[in-house]
């Protein structure tokens, strides 16, 4: 089981989970939450995510993207502790799985909205599943060419945000635009480390992410734009939304994004810059449990 545990990349679930996490404090704060939305809307992340990374090991394995050359943590199928096969059909099965979890999600979150509204929220899940699957599998994976950034921040903050607040609430607040960016923009700090990090491979096997494209020092420019944005985003929107000041306690998880963002700065060696990841990743959750429990106080 241990390969299946690592292709599946447990780090990686906080950051999931984040923004799910930040829909249901906001709604939790407006005073309509359900505890089975929340459950299965955890679980539908859960399998999405692990679709994701499993379809994210075997595309960059049978596109050529995984040689000697990568410097991060060995991948199942390349290493071939797992047969390309074999990771195929786990793909296709947490597909099913990812559907089943999130029409029942629906079934129940929507019971009483209108008809439509399932629909509409039935074709996001089913781009959800497209996204994980086609970031680096299939004939023009969209990771290969700088797009990875963009999907990141719309399903990691702006539809795992709203979307998940909406199947609470069934009411689309256009005003969480600001926290569920703030969300977003932190995972893709995520997403940047990871590519600063892989910079040289990525470059030599034809993987044109942002830092590839822009070169190590704008990439790092451009991660203290996306670490400095996230806090700017969400500090607006509790200036506008002020109550007390417990709401402020969000502000005690900055000084760890200021650390992830020196330490990027100073590092070179993928050894030192892979353990920013998990740190990045897990500031990103604290940020969100922070917030929640302050603007539920």
């Amino acid at each position: 089981m241990n390969p299946w545990i690592e292709a599946a990349r447990p780090r990686t679930l906080p950051l999931a989970l984040s923004c799910i996490l930040m829909g249901c404090f906001l709604a939790a704060a407006s005073g309509q939450f359900s505890w089975p939305v929340a459950g299965l809307s955890v679980l539908t992340t859960i399998l999405l995510q692990v679709l994701s990374n499993f379809a994210n090991d075997y595309g960059d394995a049978v596109n050529g993207k995984d040689t000697e050359l990568r410097e991060g943590p060995r991948r199942a199928v390349h290493s071939g502790h797992i047969t390309a096969a074999k990771m195929l059909r786990a793909i296709i099965l947490f597909s099913v799985l990812a559907l089943i979890s999130g029409i029942t999600l629906l079934t129940i979150a929507l019971k009483g909205a209108p008809a439509n509204t399932f629909w509409v929220f039935l074709g996001i899940g089913i781009a959800c599943i497209i996204a994980a699957i086609t970031y680096t599998a299939g004939k023009r994976p969209y990771g290969y060419v700088g797009l990875g950034d963009l999907s990141v921040l719309i399903f990691f903050g702006w539809v795992g945000v709203i979307g998940s607040n909406f199947l609470h609430t069934h009411i689309w607040n256009w005003g969480l635009l600001l926290p569920a960016t703030s969300c977003g923009l932190f995972a893709v700090g995520v997403l940047n480390i990871n590519n600063i990090r892989d910079i040289d491979s990525d470059r030599a096997t034809g993987k044109n992410s942002i830092p590839v494209r822009i070169g190590r020092e704008k990439a790092i420019i451009y991660h203290w734009c996306i670490l400095l944005i996230g806090m700017l985003c969400v500090t607006i929107y509790t200036a506008q939304h002020f109550s007390s000041y417990t709401s402020l306690i969000f502000f005690l998880s900055f000084p760890l994004f200021v650390k992830n963002g020196l330490a990027i700065s100073r590092l070179t060696k993928a050894s030192e810059l892979d353990p920013y990841l998990k740190q990045m990743a897990l500031s990103t959750l604290l940020f969100v449990i922070l917030f929640g429990i302050g603007i539920v106080l």
